[in-house]
């Protein structure tokens, strides 16, 4: 009969385990000097990084209320497979894409591509989803292949970028809210079955009431809808506040210049695919979109994808964009873990 273990070699043992466990992986800053983002890389060949995330999700939680995004980059993952896998590990709570606005496929699984717009363009940063009731409270982007030239996902702080708006700018937003109009023309956009995941009026409309967006139907079977929401909302979990909306992602001074002269020759301004206002209606002056951007320029970081990075994103905290690129490149996409607030013109 083998002896009794002794419980101090047991507590010796998960002592152990733990320490193994914990040394598994390495973290540093991947810019000196800067948070975001968390670089993590396996200490050893071989670490799952399903497994160890499945071990660690409170960990990773704390990292990204710290950093607000993290870089999994070395384990080995390549494949949609893999994506799904780690998915599964992170136990993220997937969501469908909602209230469509860019075109992206939807690849099973709730994964998606990322959004399939024309290379040479790039993507402004914005929060997913700031203007729906329900938005995702986590990104995840997994690298397949990256574009041989450019084709980043520039990261933003939008606890810095709040911090770097002028106050009297800050603090009309603060009472007004924004408004995003949008109209749905045919032949521009998707359109509002697609977007709304619907396919009667009735079904539109129903969901329109639901979600407090107001709505018109136009000449020709066109849609015009407007919805009021929050600048700044506050995270649910730190309680801090933070810039999070599409005003100057789609206000009309942000489009290329070839692109809104030839929007407004063919639609007019009243009549854009998607235009931002304040709160009350009233126009928001270009200046003020322009120190906007500049907020946003300011914090942006952003480095060269590598093939099988992961980044896990606090959709809160951090806003995410696209620069141009050539060359194939391949991006997927999930989020979810979905936050719900009220709808309301504060925080």
């Amino acid at each position: 009969m083998p002896a009794p273990l002794d419980p101090r070699s047991i507590t010796r043992r998960r002592q152990a385990v733990a320490l193994s466990a914990e040394s598994l992986v390495t973290t540093r800053p991947l810019n000196p000097g800067s948070l975001l983002p968390l670089l993590v890389e396996p200490a050893m060949p071989g670490v799952s990084l399903p497994a160890w995330l499945e071990q660690h999700r409170d960990e990773l939680t704390q990292w990204l209320h710290r950093h607000g995004a993290v870089l999994f980059r070395g384990f080995g993952a390549a494949s949609q497979t893999d994506f799904s896998r780690i998915l599964t590990g992170l136990g993220l709570s997937l969501m469908n894409y909602i209230e469509k606005a860019t075109p992206r496929t939807e690849l099973g699984g709730q994964i998606y591509t990322a959004t399939e717009f024309p290379a040479e363009y790039p993507i402004a940063p914005h929060n997913e989803l700031s203007y729906v009731n329900i938005w995702p409270g986590r990104i995840c982007f997994f690298c397949v292949r990256p574009a041989p030239i450019g084709g980043a996902t520039p990261l933003v702080d939008v606890r810095r970028v709040l911090g770097r708006i002028d106050p009297a700018i800050l603090d009309r937003f603060r009472d007004q809210g924004w408004s995003l109009v949008r109209t749905f023309s045919p032949g521009i956009g998707p359109t509002w079955q697609h977007s709304y995941a619907v396919e009667t009026k009735g079904e539109l409309e129903a969901y329109l009431v639901q979600s407090a967006i107001a709505w018109e139907w136009l000449d020709d079977g066109r849609l015009r809808t407007r919805q009021v929401r929050p600048a700044t909302r506050r995270h649910p979990v730190t309680g801090e506040e933070l810039w999070f909306n599409h005003i100057a992602f789609w206000h009309i001074s942000s489009l290329p210049g070839d692109i809104r002269e030839q929007l407004v020759a063919d639609f007019g301004e009243a009549h854009l695919p998607y235009a931002t206002y304040y709160g009350d209606g009233s126009p928001i002056p270009d200046d003020v979109a322009a120190a906007l951007r500049e907020a946003y320029d300011a914090e942006t970081t952003e480095f060269p994808w590598q093939a099988g990075d992961l980044v896990v994103v606090d959709n809160m905290l951090v806003a995410h964009g696209r620069s141009t690129y050539s060359g194939p490149r391949q991006v997927l996409v999930a989020m979810g873990d979905a936050i719900e607030m009220p709808l309301s013109a504060g925080a």
